[in-house]
């Protein structure tokens, strides 16, 4: 059973979605404002978060942006603007998900399932089996679910370390973004490969010196992303 916190100050939009996600059986706990929503945050432990962007006394960027500095619980954003750019602007701050208003019910539940699937599920390749890897500098303990560079710790959301495990865990392998899209964020998952981009960008520029010139995840143009010994 999933534990959701639904933050958002229309409480029509509350109420429908405490009272639908209820029905499938999930818990569900609600706030109002940015503040109470970080309050909560801090207080319980939560499958996924469902945050609005507007919000009163911290937005819902603020609020993202903060949870990510000691947590990496998924988080889907909602919001009535629709522009591609506050999309990405969404997913730079953190966010795992997007979805617009007004949204389909059946499609927020078919979000949170596929993503707590992921999170819960078993991993869809294998990796080695000593939990620590070592290249370039920088170390994974795949066990922990914690990274290193030069032995400083480097911290990644849920995402970015599976994106970063898969690649260097099969060297030289090319995965296209629709590949990536399916692997790490599920097969059903009915959002954007555009997603795929915005989380290797921000991974770059918190594994790689200069991420122009990466170390640990390259570009094969046209095709998609590896890494290579």
């Amino acid at each position: 059973m999933a534990k959701v916190l639904v933050v958002d100050d229309e409480k029509l939009i509350v109420k429908g979605l405490k009272f639908s996600l209820e029905q499938d059986g999930m818990e569900v706990d609600c706030a109002y404002d940015g503040e109470e929503a970080l309050e909560m945050i801090a207080r319980n432990d939560y499958d996924i978060i469902l945050l609005d962007l507007m919000l009163p006394k911290k937005d819902g960027m603020e609020v993202c942006q903060q949870v990510r500095e000691t947590s990496d619980v998924p988080i889907i954003m909602l919001t009535a603007k629709s522009d591609d750019m506050d999309k990405i602007l969404g997913l730079e701050y953190g966010a795992d998900d997007y979805i617009t208003k007004p949204f389909n019910i059946l499609e927020v539940k078919a979000r949170i399932k596929a993503i707590t699937r992921r999170n819960r599920g078993v991993k869809k390749e294998p990796v080695k089996p000593d939990n620590r890897i070592t290249v370039r500098g920088l170390t994974m303990d795949t066990e922990s679910r914690r990274i290193f560079i030069n032995d400083r710790e480097i911290n990644l959301t849920t995402k970015e370390f599976d994106l970063l495990e898969l690649l260097i865990t099969n060297p030289g392998k090319v995965y296209t973004r629709e590949q990536l899209l399916s692997l790490i964020w599920g097969a059903d998952y009915p959002g954007d490969v555009r997603t795929v981009d915005v989380h290797v960008r921000r991974l770059r520029e918190k594994v790689e010196t200069n991420p122009s010139d990466p170390q640990y995840v390259f570009t094969k143009w046209g095709v998609g992303y590896f890494y290579k010994d």
